[in-house]
């Protein structure tokens, strides 16, 4: 899936666990404000498995990462 980054989840987190976690996601959850807003979440192994959520607009051509962090 093609996407682009916003500054903030540029700096923070490795573009592959971002393009791993929107296409695998082990789990998806729906933005509670935001119909077109997408939570992506992925333990990722290199991290301890902490689980990466990351947040993105859906309906963006490419798709936009809003943000991505730890939990």
């Amino acid at each position: 899936m093609e996407f682009k980054l916003s500054n903030h989840a540029s700096k923070r987190i490795k573009h592959e666990w971002i393009q791993v976690t929107i296409t695998a996601p082990d789990s998806l959850e729906s933005d509670s404000e935001d119909s077109t807003v997408l939570h992506a979440l992925l333990e990722i192994p290199e991290r301890g498995f902490k689980r990466l959520r990351v947040v993105y607009n859906e309906t963006t051509k490419p798709v936009t990462i809003v943000t991505a962090y730890f939990e």
